[in-house]
């Protein structure tokens, strides 16, 4: 492995970079989401709303460390001047929080292709100086230095693969919780104009 990355040339070493900031990223993202716990349900929590207790549901919610929970602790502790824009406001919080390091991942799918092309064009460039120099009597040399131009593009295109389906997945669960939070944010803001009208 490593006679390969000596062989990929001088652009390993910012594909090696991706990697690395790719592997951190994608496991600070995985430990974030196993710490979303969800012991208590949406659907529960605002059963206990419609009943009355919003206190209650305050205080259930905060013992669930969820996206969805803290939106609606933020409607029930400000439910009186406007639980529409707290949540709203809570929302977006939760939002850039669950996307946080994301951008970095895209750019490394683009970048890290990118990259392994720069360093085969890098490594023809080279290839043809030798053929300048020598002549076609040494087809080693030129094939080898084809070869380690290669290498590079490779690289390239397994960091950009192996980030892409963990930044999909993730892509993924912000949209399907984003989604969930405005169906909830808006089931109990519906709860609570009851509540007024009562």
């Amino acid at each position: 492995m490593f006679t390969l990355i000596v062989k990929g040339g001088i652009i390993m070493i910012p594909i090696l970079t991706c990697s690395v900031i790719s592997i951190t990223i994608i496991i600070e993202r995985m430990i974030f989401w196993f710490k979303q716990k969800q012991t208590i349900t949406p659907e529960q929590l605002l059963s206990i709303a419609s009943k009355g207790s919003i206190d209650d549901m305050a205080k259930e919610a905060q013992k669930v460390n969820h996206p969805i929970a803290r939106v609606l602790i933020a409607g029930a502790l400000n439910r009186n001047p406007s639980a529409s824009a707290a949540m709203e406001a809570a929302a977006m919080d939760e939002i850039n929080r669950m996307k946080k390091f994301l951008p970095a991942l895209d750019t490394i799918i683009t970048l890290a292709p990118l990259l392994g092309l720069l360093g085969t064009i890098v490594g023809m460039i080279q290839s043809f100086d030798i053929i300048s120099l020598t002549g076609l009597g040494q087809p080693h040399a030129v094939t080898g230095g084809v070869a380690e131009a290669l290498i590079a593009t490779a690289a390239g295109l397994i960091v950009a693969i192996l980030t892409l389906i963990p930044y999909n997945y993730f892509i993924s669960k912000v949209e399907r919780v984003t989604e969930d939070m405005e169906r909830y944010a808006t089931k109990f803001e519906m709860i609570l104009n009851e509540q007024r009208l009562n």
